[in-house]
């Protein structure tokens, strides 16, 4: 699918991969709609676009608010040919601690119910609109992109929830395209390794030098822009469906 011209949101977009994937698609000629959380730079992104791109605030596990986000985008752009979930939230916890106290189920239902639930819920409301686009010359009508995580296949200690959540994004990766191959829409996963993303930039420029590091090559964290690029290529290649794509240096996580 040709991306100049095209109307896409991206969860997440006002930070991290989901600013950089909105900067790429937008350097692109996409018509960006930037979905995230009020207190986001969400807002200042989606002004630096320029054209029609604009900031939508909603909760990704909302129905009402992301139908309302959808509904503005193909007002705004004419259609919705792609989406981009980068919306997500980290929860470090052990099953039971050292205090022999268990993981807080509210925690662990938190975290399923943005990273898993907050991601199909776009995908039903963003598929819903492109299967009534025309197709392409190719048969095209749309792609729906997702972010999971190295943690999907190698979570570490404490990672439960999160594992858990990612997992499941690309658990429904395959069905989710292939529900929707009679459409014309596409579904692909992206699985991160490490990146310089929020999540990680809390910590110590030491820290983060050495988790870079630990992967194999290139031997650093990831750059949001690379993630950015494979979105955009993913896109563009009308042969890549069903599939998650580790996008990490070849780093294979350890227990801690």
């Amino acid at each position: 699918m040709e991306i100049r011209g095209i109307g896409a949101v991206v969860t997440g977009g006002g930070s991290g991969l989901g600013e950089a994937t909105a900067r790429a698609l937008a350097a692109k000629g996409a018509s960006v709609c930037i979905l995230d959380l009020g207190r986001s730079k969400g807002p200042q992104v989606a002004a630096s676009l320029g054209g029609k791109s604009f900031f939508a605030e909603a909760d990704v596990s909302s129905g009402e608010q992301v139908a309302s986000a959808i509904d503005r985008a193909v007002s705004s752009f004419g259609a919705l040919h792609v989406a981009v979930n980068c919306a997500g939230i980290g929860v470090a916890s052990k099953t039971v601690d050292k205090d022999g106290k268990p993981f807080d189920l509210g925690l662990f239902t938190k975290c399923i119910q943005v990273n898993l639930i907050g991601t199909f819920n776009v995908i039903r409301l963003a598929a819903a609109r492109m299967v009534k686009n025309a197709p392409n010359a190719g048969g095209e009508r749309g792609v729906l992109i997702n972010t999971a995580s190295a943690a999907a296949f190698e979570g570490q200690i404490g990672q439960a929830a999160y594992s858990a959540s990612k997992g499941g994004v690309v658990g429904m990766t395959l069905p989710i395209a292939r529900d929707l191959s009679r459409d014309g829409v596409r579904c692909v996963t992206i699985a991160p390794g490490l990146f310089r993303t929020p999540m990680l930039m809390s910590l110590p420029e030491p820290a983060l030098e050495a988790l870079g590091k630990t992967v194999p090559f290139p031997s650093r964290l990831g750059d949001p822009a690379e993630y950015g690029m494979l979105a955009c290529h993913i896109v563009e290649n009308a042969m890549l469906n069903g599939e998650t794509i580790r996008l990490d240096g070849a780093i294979r996580m350890q227990p801690r």
